[in-house]
């Protein structure tokens, strides 16, 4: 399995638990992740998962009305009716070395820390979006200043890699490598950014462009 082909395997099984925790789960088929249902806000209805997927992989499985949104893993698809949101780049690290975190970093494990998570990771604009059943899904972690929560990231597993996402606040980049080099020793790391900046300063490189398309009104 390719770099990217690994990281958007990986981002579809993250929308797939994301669905799932909202009682509405997605398909696997060989070229797209798909979600009849309308998916949770930020989440796209259909994720490619190969280059040669097409709109009829895609369109045909999802509700393609008011408010779809597809995530085209390649960039290579052309979507009657949609429009580009913006577009991305996948990344790729090499398995972090082991270190001692720049700052201390807890796994979230409860409904209110995870709550307390949520409002600092999207500044007090979402609620309810992250369920505590998603915690038996993935890694979520998450940094503090006395009580408050200031940082965060989330880690999820997967036999050849982990991902990484949803990454805020200051100095969480190193200290989220350093839990993944101790937690999932010698996997890479992979994920996505619209500006990947942050993350090639600590060690990831760019390995393909993404688009996400969402339906013209």
């Amino acid at each position: 399995m390719t770099s990217v082909a690994a990281a958007a395997r990986d981002n579809a099984e993250w929308c797939d638990a994301m669905c799932r925790a909202h009682g509405t789960p997605g398909a696997f088929a060989d070229r797209a992740w798909t979600n009849p249902a309308r998916t949770p806000p930020f989440y796209p209805d259909a994720v490619t998962l190969s280059p040669d997927a097409t709109a009829a992989d895609v369109l045909g499985r999802i509700d393609a009305g008011p408010g779809a949104s597809v995530k085209d893993s390649f960039a290579t698809l052309d979507l009657p009716g949609f429009e580009v949101l913006f577009e991305g780049q996948w990344i790729h690290r090499e398995p972090p070395e082991r270190r001692e975190p720049t700052i201390a970093m807890e796994v979230v494990s409860d409904a209110a820390t995870l709550r307390a998570w949520e409002q600092a990771c999207f500044d007090g604009e979402v609620g309810g979006l992250f369920l505590p059943t998603i915690l038996d899904e993935v890694t979520i972690l998450c940094g503090r200043r006395g009580d408050a929560v200031v940082c965060g990231s989330v880690l999820t597993p997967r036999q050849q890699v982990v991902g990484v996402s949803n990454v805020f606040g200051e100095a969480v980049w190193e200290a989220t490598l350093a839990v993944a080099a101790r937690t999932f020793p010698g996997r890479p790391l992979v994920g996505w950014e619209v500006d990947p900046a942050d993350a090639l300063r600590h060690g990831f490189t760019t390995i393909g462009p993404l688009r996400v398309w969402s339906k013209i009104a």
